[in-house]
């Protein structure tokens, strides 16, 4: 599993979710199997996971035969309507979950396929979808979007400071010639790009481009949503985080049960969450882990439980 993708966190991660041995847990993210793995191995006899992926890679790629294992191809924003419709099949006893689990990286797999475009340091495709399924691409957004909704995406979702500069340079780009590669891209955008850490700003350009093609921050919405109306009283929401943007909306929503963090205050005063935060602040990687998987360095751990 570790060739397909190196879990983070892993330990602590399914330590803060699994308070009952024999209940039933949602890895909203599957990816490599590794998260799936460590939680069936804490679970006894009579426990149940259901995993999702919206990326058909990562089943094929699957090596966990187990009984208490049933695999969803899907948009983990839908995990209330998958869980119900397991329910229904008679895969899962209950429609209400004692833990949901998800780490939203892209996985290790997903960034060393050069043909899925994720990457700048592969000359590929401008790809970028993680259901590959999906209808739109990286490609489209490059060369239909109007210069200020490129603006937009690299200002909001890349948080970089010259957002209007690269919007400008692409749009003169594809002026001349359609854009269809990452190396195209990256050359277009390369008046703008500063002398130092050009890899690190690369990958805020290519992380809005992603972000945008895979409607993240959407879907990230809903499933919080979703996550929190499946869980059970009591029953553990965990999150592994690795930008500011999904962070901050993940912190919200745990203190304010909306992701902008607005207080909504029922007729006592108290504020209208579902969730209380467990741990106060994140959880991060240690140095060794880091050394070990320099993608970790990134991640945050956020831990709540159903009220």
């Amino acid at each position: 599993m570790s060739e397909y993708h190196t879990p983070v966190l892993l330990h602590e991660s399914i330590a803060a979710l699994v308070t009952n041995p024999s209940g039933i847990y949602a890895d909203v993210t599957f990816g490599g199997g590794g998260h799936t793995a460590e939680l069936l191995s804490r679970l006894n006899e009579d426990g149940h996971v259901i995993a999702f992926d919206r990326d058909g890679d990562a089943f094929i790629n699957n090596k966990i035969d187990d009984p208490r294992l049933t695999l969803v191809h899907g948009d983990f924003r839908f995990i209330r309507n998958y869980v119900l419709q397991a329910v229904h099949d008679g895969m899962l006893a209950s429609a209400e979950l004692d833990g949901v689990l998800a780490d939203l990286g892209v996985s290790s797999h997903q960034f060393d396929t050069a043909e899925r475009g994720f990457s700048f340091r592969y000359d590929a495709p401008l790809d970028m979808r993680m259901n590959q399924e999906g209808d739109l691409t990286a490609e489209e957004v490059v060369n239909e979007y109007s210069q200020e909704e490129l603006e937009r995406i690299f200002r909001i979702y890349g948080e970089v400071p010259n957002a209007r500069k690269l919007s400008q340079l692409i749009a003169a780009a594809r002026a001349k010639s359609h854009i269809s590669t990452t190396a195209q891209l990256t050359g277009a955008m390369e008046p703008a790009l500063p002398k130092a850490a050009t890899h690190k700003f690369l990958a805020k350009i290519y992380q809005a481009l992603r972000i945008e093609v895979n409607h993240e921050m959407r879907s990230l919405e809903k499933f919080l949503d979703g996550a929190a109306d499946t869980l059970k009283p009591g029953g553990r929401l965990v999150i592994i985080t690795y930008h500011s943007l999904e962070d901050r909306m993940v912190k919200n929503f745990i203190k304010t049960g909306n992701p902008s963090g607005i207080e909504e205050k029922d007729i006592y005063g108290n504020v209208d969450a579902p969730l209380r935060a467990v741990n106060r602040k994140p959880i991060v990687p240690g140095e060794d882990e880091i050394s070990g998987n320099t993608r970790a360095r990134s991640a945050k751990l956020r831990i709540a439980e159903k009220s």
